[in-house]
């Protein structure tokens, strides 16, 4: 009898390192990646990406036939690999993830088709157009368990996640004021195409201007920071400086979201005359200034002083080796990661109530 228990438990013993083995060996394997459009500029982070190792473009979905016969894509994936009909692609190349580079718009329509089959998907920011259509996409990924990420070029700045970590430490204090900055001088005239201005300037694609394009990058920030903490109202104010080229969406904001304790103010542009994603955090013993992907500086104990962020370590340092992570199972999205559903399902809501606001006047409270 004790050689039969031995036995059951070596088989156990071996069976657990097969699986473990099996599962190495598949997590070494590339991530089986399909596009769902090709007309955001931002797809230009797979360009660069495609032959690196972590990920194999298996299918590409553009409904535009014209655009999807002249992308950047079409130079490095087989032309019998794009497709008319997104359920077929996915039928036909069975991916595990869907990274979607259309307008915002379709963003819901990606979740619609990907998330009845299993298949992951991750967007780029925004989540949603708004809250509508965000439940919606909330409701398909929990009913079918899958993840539904955004991704955020400044997920991946090394200074965000120091600074988070002064604030978590108590560096500074207790916030008392955020301050972001973000923007540029604006889609036309930093050269974005034809076919992403098409609906970035359109509100129906798009769901406003510059708040949906640059506003979401400061609230989904300040949410990660402060830990998911609800604000209590917002409000906003909307400018249209540049109507010549911009006559259906506002070209520049301020956004207050008042929280219990702190306000935030972000400042979505189209009218900077440079490039910017920069943040200020204020406490009550000293400041933080964010400058870029690599830049800060410390205000504390009455001195300024230059901060050498640590490198992020991947897969944090980098949104193809997160997804491949989070997909395999190597990693776990937490609640109000930059990525999380959770996260940016309030980066909708601030985002929503910020173009009511500018619309009445008034300040909107959340719920």
């Amino acid at each position: 009898m004790k050689n039969l228990r031995f036995l059951a438990r070596l088989f156990t013993v071996a069976l657990c390192l097969l699986a473990s083995a099996v599962t190495f060996a598949q997590n070494k394997e590339p991530l089986r990646l399909a596009v769902s459009g090709v007309s955001h500029a931002h797809l230009n982070d797979v360009i660069s990406r495609v032959g690196r190792g972590d990920f194999t473009i298996v299918g590409v979905y553009e409904k535009d036939d014209r655009i999807r016969e002249h992308n950047g894509l079409s130079r490095h994936v087989d032309k019998s690999l794009f497709y008319s009909d997104l359920g077929r692609m996915l039928d036909e190349t069975h991916p595990e993830v869907v990274v979607d580079y259309g307008s915002i718009y379709d963003h819901l329509a990606t979740v619609e088709a990907c998330a009845p089959r299993g298949i992951h998907v991750m967007v780029e920011k925004p989540l949603a157009m708004n809250m509508k259509h965000a439940r919606r996409m909330e409701k398909l990924a929990k009913e079918n368990d899958i993840l539904l990420l955004t991704n955020y070029e400044t997920s991946w700045y090394d200074t965000n996640t120091e600074a988070r970590r002064m604030v978590r430490d108590g560096d500074i204090g207790d916030i008392t004021r955020m301050m972001v900055y973000d923007g540029h001088q604006g889609p036309y005239e930093i050269g974005c195409g034809k076919n992403f201005t098409s609906w970035l300037t359109d509100p129906d694609k798009n769901g406003a201007g510059a708040i949906t394009d640059f506003g979401c990058y400061g609230a989904n920030l300040a949410t990660w920071i402060v830990g998911g903490l609800r604000p209590v109202s917002v409000y906003a104010v909307a400018n249209h400086q540049k109507p010549d080229k911009y006559p259906l969406v506002e070209d520049d904001a301020t956004i207050i979201v008042q929280y219990p304790t702190f306000t935030l103010q972000l400042m979505p542009s189209w009218n900077w005359p440079m490039n910017r994603k920069d943040m200020h955090i204020y406490g009550s013993k000293g400041y933080i200034y964010q400058r870029n992907g690599k830049k800060m500086t410390l205000y504390k104990d009455g001195r300024e002083n230059e901060v050498a962020s640590p490198l992020l370590a991947a897969p944090y340092d980098d949104s193809f080796r997160y997804l491949k992570a989070a997909v395999r199972g190597d990693i776990t999205v937490k609640p109000y990661d930059t990525a999380s559903l959770e996260n940016n399902l309030l980066v909708v809501e601030i985002l929503d109530a910020a173009i009511s606001s500018a619309k009445t006047g008034k300040p909107v409270k959340l719920k």
